[in-house]
């Protein structure tokens, strides 16, 4: 299995597009992300799974990690290395009976430790705070602190994600705080050259 570390990509439809999406999600990869987390709310099945059939082939080939937004069938039909789950998308300890063993559950727990430290103990693989800063995906989303990164960093011992409108600019405190991965999504797929944006992260992790 892969690290869960470095730089996290999300998919968002409308920001890739559709005759144009495996080329992009390649060209985040090519840049350096580690983790494409593959979201898509739409009712189009066909579209859905081919896309997630898509990234999890490029993800292979990139040695990278496909994770599916809260669609544990589909996580299933694209043979997806894991799922990423929110409070309210059922117990870890049953998808993970549904998943199998060897596939990574990630966690959404907001601004709330001690929801991630109940998901590490029913097995997540890893837990998501955010948002940390105002997120043009998620304007309402729950806001997060750095301190809750530092408390974290004490008590979880999983990998953490942080997610919420995370740009170059602002995501350096957020390593330094204890976040093994950042997971963005304008901040890539919102460029035109989402190659070099991408690459942009993966120089500023290789200065921790």
């Amino acid at each position: 299995m892969n690290s869960l570390s470095g730089l996290y990509v999300i998919t968002d439809a409308k920001l890739i597009p559709r005759t144009r999406f495996a080329e992009t999600i390649e060209l985040a990869l090519k840049g350096g992300a580690r983790i494409i987390q593959y979201r898509d709310k739409t009712s189009d099945h066909n579209k859905r799974l081919q896309q997630a059939c898509a990234v999890k082939h490029l993800c292979n080939r990139y040695q990278a990690l496909c994770i599916i937004n809260d669609d544990i069938e589909l996580a299933r039909a694209a043979n997806a290395d894991g799922l990423h789950i929110g409070r309210d998308d059922g117990s870890v300890s049953d998808l993970r009976q549904l998943l199998g063993k060897d596939k990574i559950i990630g966690v959404s727990c907001y601004n709330e430790l001690a929801l991630a430290q109940a998901a590490e103990q029913q097995g997540a693989n890893y837990i998501a705070f955010g948002s940390f800063f105002p997120s043009p995906t998620k304007p309402d989303a729950t806001k997060a602190s750095l301190d809750l990164l530092l408390q974290a960093r004490q008590h979880i011992d999983i990998p953490i994600c942080a997610i919420g409108g995370i740009t170059l600019n602002n995501a350096a405190p957020l390593i330094d705080a204890g976040a093994d991965m950042l997971a963005v999504i304008s901040e890539v797929f919102g460029h035109d050259d989402v190659f070099s944006a991408s690459k942009k992260f993966q120089q500023l992790f290789k200065q921790y």
